[in-house]
């Protein structure tokens, strides 16, 4: 399209009133040769001239004025045809002494047609014109004229003029309107992320807007509905069709969506969101405007989140959750064919003292060796999963027992190959839990959770047995049970004997160093074992749900101690207290009321204290998550996102959660300075975090080099081994006296 719709209807408008004008020229001619016909004797010859002129003009009306209405030299001719028309019409009124009547008819219906396509000067001269040929008209004509006539006649033509050449003037001004309202909208629409196309219902384009460049590639002009489709990519193609066929036969005013491929004019694709209005019953419209939105950068921010909550960091292998997907569509392929699954658990043994002797970098590089040998095992049909920290998932169907075995076997060897680790070589070990069951017809089978449950009581069983070898399981290892009832006895005792402590870890700002506050870490001095870390007791307190009393002490501590601070130290009015909230804590009924009461009796500023939650945690019954965290907020309280970016949650879902703070997870920190794209994902959040209006807080800070990197992404907050390990309260108020860490 060369032109907008507005310029085209413009030029539709010159060239309607232009054959109006000739249309008008031959009623004159017509109306005159009546005259001839009826009153002169010897007019035979007029009448000869008449006829070709008539004709003449008739032609002109027909001509294709599209093609010459832009035309500079148009304003010019019509000037002469309009000053013509007025000199013939003089003429023929001085050689017909009764006719004068006729003149001042004719001078309006030229002057009404001069008023829709002259400027207003050339209206007034063409006035004037006809104004002096009447005064000259009536001064030379035999008979008479009364003055009153010929003055109200005068007065009239006058009158006239005026009228037309306002109008003249006004149509010009509200062109002029017209088109810099049209330059704003185009400048707009062209500096738009979005092309806006409009299109009618059996096809045909009526509007581009000149964004479709940007957006698309393509020039405007070869914008059509056949193009749209070509570029269409053929997966989406019968899914845009659908979405097309709703817009265009919905309700007036419906709008739809849609997420399509499309090519773009250089032959790349990209991710577009297409949205389209129905307008095809308003004029002058008639036609489905559709946006189209490159979407790209978003759709390869949340493949990349997705493969982040699917796939495992550091050996992108399948994750639990990908894991537990595989074996439930396992167990219902395998009950519809009776086949056999067959699961393995590995779980190396004493890898923390790897972590602890050689740093993370050698365990990480343990784990990516160890996922490597495993995987040199397996069949290409296997399924082998990371499902965190240092255990491992193998899924295999249509294996019998001994063949179980023999996989353990060959497994087990692989790992006890020697391994370099830095300066050191390393043989590890591990031990594996295997579990088979025979599917069923109908409901009969195995159960995944059950699956995963035999699996790993029979590699607990393997520890228990001396480390560094396989154990199948025996439903007598059901005797476990008795021992975690008993472990839920001891956690339940300790927390009446008020056996656990809480430690602090410092958060700081990044580029300062200095204390911003803490995260609540709770502790288990058991009485026999020592000081517990929270692997050791967490994970049962979250599967007896004896975490929500649990949680609910670890808030209070907290709260209580960051009372005795502020009462201490004036540096404590400025810090905050982060205390996570596990998913059975945030799914008691009676949360928020105990969060209220436990600021209301401690005397704890609401402002200072930040509840953290998992990013799974907000994706599970989204609505009453909402409601909750609205609830908390409502409180005073600021929320944070833990382990942001492990979870599965989406971009339009995050922007309806009332949080304050995004804790960027260490699986990302911990990649960060090594070149492997968790730099990018990292200052994506970052970039996110900043677009939400929400800080970020990196978590497990080890080198300085990944504090800096972090500090260059824009990264505000900090906390790690670099600054400080946790610890009791006693150490934090030791540098709550210029709240500096390092």
């Amino acid at each position: 399209m060369s032109e907008s719709a507005l310029e085209q209807h413009e030029i539709d408008y010159r060239v309607r009133q232009i054959r109006l004008g000739t249309w008008i020229g031959v009623g004159i001619t017509l109306i005159g040769a009546v005259r001839v016909h009826l009153e002169w004797h010897s007019g035979a010859w007029m009448l000869a001239l008449a006829g070709p002129a008539t004709v003449g003009q008739v032609v002109l009306a027909v001509l294709p004025w599209q093609r010459y209405v832009t035309a500079p030299w148009l304003p010019r001719a019509l000037s002469a045809w309009w000053l013509a028309s007025l000199a013939l019409l003089l003429a023929f009124t001085a050689y017909d002494t009764a006719a004068l009547a006729i003149y001042p008819a004719g001078v309006m219906l030229v002057l009404a047609s001069t008023a829709a396509l002259a400027d207003e000067a050339s209206v007034c001269a063409l006035g004037g014109f006809s104004i002096a040929g009447y005064l000259g008209l009536v001064i030379t004509r035999d008979r008479p004229v009364t003055f009153t006539l010929a003055a109200l006649t005068v007065a009239f033509m006058l009158g006239v003029t005026w009228f037309c050449a306002r109008t003249a003037g006004n149509r010009r001004r509200m062109d002029r309107a017209r088109r810099a309202a049209e330059r704003k909208i185009e400048a707009l629409l062209e500096n738009s992320s979005d092309a806006v196309i409009a299109v009618r219902p059996g096809g045909g384009v009526t509007y581009v807007s000149t964004s479709v460049r940007t957006v698309l590639g393509y020039d405007p002009a070869f914008v059509t509905s056949d193009l749209l489709m070509d570029i269409t990519h053929a997966d989406y193609l019968p899914t845009v069709m659908e979405w097309w066929q709703g817009v265009t036969t919905g309700i007036p005013g419906y709008t739809g969506r849609v997420e399509s491929r499309v090519r773009r004019a250089d032959g790349t694709w990209i991710y577009a969101e297409v949205t389209a209005t129905n307008r095809t019953l308003e004029a002058p419209l008639y036609a489905a405007v559709m946006s189209i939105r490159d979407i790209t950068g978003r759709k390869e921010l949340e493949e990349e989140l997705t493969r982040q909550a699917f796939a495992d960091s550091l050996t992108g292998m399948p994750n639990r959750a990908l894991f537990r997907d595989r074996l439930e569509h396992a167990v219902a392929r395998n009950r519809r064919g009776g086949g056999r699954i067959t699961l393995l658990l590995v779980d190396l043994d004493d890898f923390k003292l790897v972590n602890d002797s050689l740093g993370h970098t050698a365990g990480d590089q343990l784990i990516a060796t160890t996922a490597l040998r495993l995987h040199q095992q397996l069949r290409a049909a296997d399924t082998l999963a990371r499902l965190g920290g240092d255990e491992f998932a193998i899924l295999v169907e249509d294996i019998n027992e001994i063949e179980a075995m023999d996989l353990a076997e060959r497994l087990l060897t692989a790992i006890r190959r020697p391994l370099r680790l830095g300066n050191r070589e390393v043989v590890c070990s591990a031990s594996i839990g295997v579990a088979t069951a025979k599917a069923g017809g109908g409901e009969d089978g195995p159960d995944p959770g059950e699956l995963l449950r035999n699996a790993d009581l029979a590699m607990y069983a393997a520890k228990g047995a001396g480390r560094d070898r396989y154990a199948l399981f025996d439903p007598a290892m059901y005797a476990g049970i008795i021992r975690e009832a008993e472990d839920r006895a001891e956690v339940e005792r300790a927390l009446a004997r008020e056996e656990f402590v809480v430690h602090y870890q410092p958060i700081v700002d990044l580029p300062t160093s200095r204390l911003i506050g803490v995260e609540a870490l709770v502790r288990w001095e058991h009485p026999v074992r020592g000081l517990l870390g929270p692997n050791t007791f967490i994970p049962l307190a979250e599967a007896t749900g004896l975490i929500v009393p649990l949680g609910r002490w670890v808030l209070r501590q907290a709260c209580e101690q960051l009372a005795r601070w502020r009462a201490q130290y004036p540096a404590a009015e400025a810090i905050r207290v982060n205390v996570n909230l596990s998913a059975r804590q945030f799914q008691h009924e009676g949360l928020v009321d105990e969060v209220a009461g436990i600021l209301a009796e401690t005397g704890a500023d609401p402002h200072q204290i930040v509840l953290e939650i998992t990013e799974s945690l907000l994706m599970q019954d989204t609505e009453t998550t909402i409601t909750t965290l609205g609830r908390l907020k409502a409180l005073g309280v600021r929320l944070a996102i833990d382990d942001f970016g492990t979870g599965y949650s989406s971009l339009s879902y995050l922007k309806r959660f009332p949080v304050d703070i995004l804790k960027i997870d260490r699986s990302f920190v911990d990649g960060i300075t090594t070149g492997q794209g968790d730099a990018t994902l990292a200052e994506a959040v970052v970039q996110l975090g900043r677009a939400l209006q929400l800080q970020t807080v990196a978590e497990g800070i080890e080198t300085t080099e990944q504090w800096s990197t972090l500090q260059d992404l824009g990264c505000e907050f900090g906390q790690g081994y670099l600054f400080a390990r946790p610890g009791a309260a006693e150490a934090i108020s030791s540098i709550l006296g210029d709240a500096r860490v390092v």
